[in-house]
């Protein structure tokens, strides 16, 4: 293949993926045709096909193109503390800036389509379809295992269980954050202000990670639950029936 000839390719290939991420955001994944794709991207319905296959896997490669950087991102700043930390457990908060930290930096590279990434991936995972649930769940395994067990570290005394819900907490309330501020309008009848790019996703960090860590450190329910092998720490017992911390 000429070298004019792949750098054609790739540029049809940049521009139906840079097409998709905007109507996919638009309009979501069940609501975007291919042929609205193409037209879009200023290529034909073939090409398409051609560098993708099917809708399922445009989408997956729109998420993986920067899903992969953030996953990146987030293992080299946790292998960074933890050879800080020298062996210790790392501060709780310093897990969950780490996790959810990274999005921001994702932010301020709003020329590359940092911004429009995350608002497609705040959308993504508020109504997602079953492949793209299972998609994820596959590209963020190593990842979400890896802070996982840094929280488990993190909070010792905490049942496994209840860190494992609280996780899951966070990542739909970021998930929701990110989405964009259409709903609050909607649900409050505020104007929200909304500055460009990286400065109005710097703002919402900020909220966001106070409401995080606030959850992470509140007092755990009150109502005694069996705890599983698996999901105790060392030390704990079967039954865990305490009332707050």
């Amino acid at each position: 293949m000429s070298m004019a000839k792949s750098t054609t390719l790739k540029d049809s290939r940049d521009r139906i993926l840079d097409a998709a991420a905007r109507l996919f955001l638009a309009q979501g994944f069940e609501g975007t045709s291919m042929r609205q794709l193409a037209s879009e991207a200023g290529v034909n319905l073939a090409a398409t096909n051609y560098h993708f296959g099917s809708k399922e896997g445009l989408m997956q490669e729109v998420l993986r193109r920067h899903l992969d950087r953030l996953s990146e991102e987030r293992l080299r700043t946790l292998d960074a503390l933890e050879r800080a930390a020298g062996g210790k457990p790392l501060k709780p908060s310093q897990v969950v800036e780490a996790f959810f930290g990274s999005l921001l930096h994702l932010a301020d590279n709003d020329a590359e389509g940092g911004t429009t990434f995350l608002r497609l991936l705040g959308r993504t995972l508020t109504e997602p379809a079953g492949f793209i649930r299972a998609f994820l769940a596959e590209e963020h395994k190593d990842v979400i295992e890896r802070y996982r067990q840094a929280l488990f570290n993190a909070l010792p005394d905490v049942p496994r269980v209840e860190i494992v819900w609280r996780f899951n907490f966070m990542l739909g309330a970021a998930s929701y954050a990110i989405a964009g501020t259409d709903t609050l309008r909607l649900v409050t009848g505020w104007e929200v202000e909304e500055s460009d790019g990286g400065e109005r996703f710097e703002r919402l960090m900020a909220r966001l990670m106070a409401f995080l860590l606030g959850g992470l450190r509140a007092p755990l329910p009150e109502f005694p639950y069996p705890l599983p092998a698996k999901n105790r720490g060392p030390g704990q017992p079967e039954f865990d029936s305490r009332r707050g911390r």
